[in-house]
């Protein structure tokens, strides 16, 4: 699985950014504007959820609980200081996804119990668009944790997130992870859709 989570360069926005990652072969879209305000966000998350629709991928906004009925998104990635996951189940339609957040076992032990679909956990290492970054985890952390989660019979799907590279992906995924969620890292390439076209095939080669 892979998670393109949008943002903004020189050269892209979230828009083009889409359409370039979607065309690589990507299936997993989170609309993420943190500063952006609302009246904006629904502009750019009406293209972006119509350009999913196109491509047959599933469309998340990051935290804005309150806009995914109105923009017809799949689901809603929730982070550590955003609305809790149980609170945003009572407020969406059955079958929403909702994801979470972590940077440690006890975040996904809290997640796991509070009705996440998935955890995206990290970050991986340093990552110049995310602020207020938590610890780095490295692939020491990611295997501590996922034995810790596999010690506790917990089988949620976790995406790992943070600084990831097409070369760190093989080892990612030999620690546990089932997918991973990856931004400036296919904008920033040279050609976001063949570098969002490698990161697919990697990704199904290790999964056969």
């Amino acid at each position: 699985m892979l998670q393109f989570i949008t943002h903004r360069n020189d050269r892209y926005d979230e828009i083009s950014g889409t359409r370039a990652v979607l065309e690589g072969g990507c299936r997993w879209v989170q609309l993420r504007m943190k500063d952006a305000p609302d009246e904006e966000f629904l502009r750019v998350g009406r293209e972006v959820g119509r350009l999913c629709r196109q491509y047959g991928a599933t469309f998340l906004l990051d935290d804005r609980v309150h806009l995914v009925t109105e923009l017809g998104a799949d689901g809603v990635h929730l982070g550590k200081s955003d609305m809790p996951p149980r609170e945003a189940r009572t407020l969406l339609a059955a079958g929403t996804i909702i994801g979470a957040t972590a940077n440690t076992f006890e975040d996904i032990e809290r997640a796991a119990a509070a009705g996440a679909d998935y955890i995206g956990l990290g970050p991986f290492r340093f990552t110049q668009t995310k602020r207020n970054l938590s610890p780095i985890l490295g692939l020491e952390g990611y295997r501590e944790i996922f034995t810790r989660c596999r010690a506790a019979g917990i089988t949620l799907p976790v995406v790992a997130i943070g600084g990831i590279t097409a070369a760190d992906i093989a080892q990612i995924l030999a620690t546990g992870a089932t997918g991973i969620a990856l931004s400036g890292a296919l904008l920033g390439a040279a050609d976001p859709t063949e570098e969002t076209r490698k990161i697919v095939d990697i990704l199904k080669q290790h999964k056969s």
